[in-house]
């Protein structure tokens, strides 16, 4: 086992150093909301999209296009910038009604190894990590003030009104605790001496 200023690398960490990620794929899951339009447009985050990027399409399908409700989703370290994406969307808007529902989703990572056998494939190993994952409507039209998650509509900010302020009148419902979903998942780790595969995402995806 290698030393690194006197003290053991863990054993798990020792081995992953030989492996680089190839791949990467999420789980498709429906989304939690009943009733939706078949064509609800479903703004898909992921941790490299640009912000900019997004809210112009989301506006645009809001604003140009008539769409009623559209529903921002992301996952892992993608979760911060959705819900920065909501937030600028309903200061632009105004007057949306909102639904959030958390809950946890597969991540399939593909490693492969640096030190690949003489002869025969290279070995990979096929990570499946459960994440956090958030999936946010917005709507025009009324919701159910019932269920979970829901929050009400908020007034339109107007420019260069400051929207941080200390007042607790902007202040909005806290989200309902996740209890134990946010507690940390194992990892399944699976060893394969296939070679890698390619994979595709099904959905709206900005970069």
């Amino acid at each position: 086992m290698a030393a690194e200023g006197g003290r053991a690398k863990p054993l798990a960490q020792s081995r992953m150093e030989n492996f680089r990620k190839v791949r990467t794929s999420e789980e498709e899951m429906p989304l939690p909301f009943p009733d939706l339009p078949p064509d609800v447009v479903e703004m898909k985050v992921k941790e490299g999209s640009k912000i900019r990027n997004l809210m112009n399409f989301a506006m645009a399908q809001m604003e140009l296009k008539g769409r009623r409700q559209i529903v921002f989703s992301g996952c892992g370290r993608a979760v911060t910038k959705t819900i920065t994406c909501v937030e600028i969307m309903k200061r632009k808007l105004g007057g949306l009604h909102q639904v959030t529902k958390v809950r946890y989703k597969t991540v399939l990572e593909v490693w492969e190894s640096q030190d690949p056998p003489p002869h025969g494939p290279a070995q990979n190993l096929t990570v499946h990590k459960n994440v956090p994952s958030i999936c946010i409507l917005l709507s025009r039209d009324p919701l159910d003030p019932n269920q979970t998650g829901y929050q009400p509509p908020e007034p339109r900010h107007e420019a260069g009104e400051d929207t941080l302020g200390s007042s607790s009148k902007g202040l909005k419902r806290p989200l309902p605790p996740p209890c134990e979903e946010l507690l940390p998942k194992k990892l399944q780790v699976q060893v394969s001496d296939s070679p890698r595969g390619t994979g595709t995402t099904a959905g709206q995806q900005v970069p």
